[in-house]
């Protein structure tokens, strides 16, 4: 059971962590205003931004590249990893 629940939240990072990528992948593509892809970047917008809005904050873009999506994903990871351990500990 406990393994189970390490195994969801690893996942649940993971999959968070693949939203922010693809949110930033799409800003690539040009997109049409009734098109899947705006009506997906828009769910995705939704989701991501409010996460991303705090390191764009900080992290000001260089040489118009927005970097805060990396800062975003790396900050995720170290909170999954002490999640996790927290998690293990608690074991």
């Amino acid at each position: 059971m406990f393994l189970s629940i390490m195994r969801l939240t690893e996942s649940l990072f993971n999959f968070y962590s693949l939203l922010v990528l693809v949110y930033c992948l799409l800003s690539w593509f040009p997109r049409r205003q009734d098109g899947l892809i705006s009506d997906l970047a828009a769910v995705l917008a939704s989701i991501v931004e409010p996460y991303l809005s705090i390191f764009r904050r900080v992290i000001p873009p260089i040489g118009g590249m927005d970097f805060s999506p990396v800062a975003a994903i790396i900050v995720l990871k170290l909170v999954e990893q002490i999640v996790l351990t927290t998690m293990m500990s608690m074991a």
